[in-house]
């Protein structure tokens, strides 16, 4: 890249796809601002690309308030990706699936927060930043969203497939910006998000093995896209 450095926000970078994106695009040379409810582990404060980390729960608005403001301050211009990663999936005590019938709608509620709503936020929050930069957001939704998954919850399962429509309506709202909107929806990855019943899924999958956290495709979903 010639001239100033491009400027990633992400949020859900402590581990798993997120912190493997912040990899990717750090190797990019990339600025990296993210958030999480958890610090960063101490070998990725080494990253000198990695500029500044905001510890929040997302999941609580007034959290989100804190961060939106930090992330601005830190941002100081234009942002040329969004990547809205974080997400919640509860489980029951006994790791059952949480359905329509059980659970309560505090969890839901919590959920469509993180899942749904911090996309919506941000999004608008930095859209300023985004068309200044004629960046791009990508929103992680999930293959959970599209068909009934015997392990994702319906709190989870419904929010996701709430935020692969928002992704569309913001496909065509942000494009009047010059801000791209795409979606990345992964299927089994190998995260801490999964439990050990999910190897019961492996003869549905084609490799017939979980994915990695690999992040090439965000990268490519918000350079290319």
């Amino acid at each position: 890249m010639s001239g100033k450095r491009k400027v990633l926000l992400l949020t859900g970078a402590s581990r798993g796809i997120g912190h493997a994106t912040v990899k990717r695009f750090s190797n990019a040379g990339w600025r990296i601002i993210t958030c999480s409810r958890d610090a960063v582990p101490p070998e990725c404060k080494r990253d000198p690309n990695w500029t500044h980390h905001i510890t929040a729960d997302l999941a609580d608005p007034a959290d989100v308030e804190h961060f939106v403001v930090e992330a601005k301050r830190s941002v100081d211009g234009a942002l040329h990706a969004l990547v809205n990663n974080a997400g919640v999936s509860p489980k029951a005590p006994t790791r059952e699936r949480l359905g329509v019938l059980n659970g309560n709608l505090e969890d839901w509620q919590r959920v469509f927060q993180l899942n749904f709503f911090v996309p919506l936020t941000l999004a608008r929050a930095f859209a300023p930043a985004l068309a200044e930069g004629k960046g791009a957001i990508v929103n992680i939704t999930s293959i959970a969203g599209h068909h009934v998954h015997p392990f994702a919850g319906s709190a989870y399962s419904t929010s996701k497939a709430a935020l692969s429509a928002l992704t569309r309506e913001m496909a065509a709202d942000f494009a009047r910006l010059g801000v791209r909107v795409n979606a990345v929806a992964p299927g089994e990855i190998e995260t801490a998000m999964l439990s050990p019943e999910t190897a019961v899924l492996l003869p549905r999958i084609p490799l017939n093995r979980l994915g990695i956290p690999s992040a090439h495709l965000l990268t490519r979903a918000a350079d290319q896209a």
